[in-house]
């Protein structure tokens, strides 16, 4: 019973999850961190062709760990935008398959990582 149960939860956060994925916004892209360059710092292949140096806002610095590989949302700078942006979110396993399925992820396809 207390296993059934278990799985029971873990399906309903899942699901819960999936429902709060995050969209990209206004100049937000999505993007895939491509090198941790130390601190708070890495090198993004975001999904509009640029390679960034992003960081991750002090606000979110205990709450996002991100490894290399992950998908991530990010949000380019006013100034030097083309260079260097702000890391928002990062994307879970079940969050990438809701998107892959959905087809919002079509861009995707251009990189090795997927």
């Amino acid at each position: 019973m207390g296993v059934k149960k278990a799985q029971e939860e873990r399906q309903e956060q899942l699901a819960e999850e999936i429902r709060r994925t995050k969209m990209p916004r206004g100049t937000q892209v999505f993007g895939i961190v491509d090198q941790l360059l130390g601190g708070t710092r890495m090198r993004v292949k975001c999904f509009d062709g640029k390679l960034r140096i992003c960081r991750i806002p002090g606000r979110f610095k205990r709450m996002l760990w991100v490894r290399a590989g992950d998908m991530v949302l990010v949000e380019p700078w006013e100034l030097s935008g083309h260079e260097r942006g702000d890391v928002l979110y990062k994307y879970s396993k079940a969050q990438l398959q809701f998107m892959r399925n959905k087809g919002m992820l079509k861009e995707a396809q251009a990189f090795e990582e997927f």
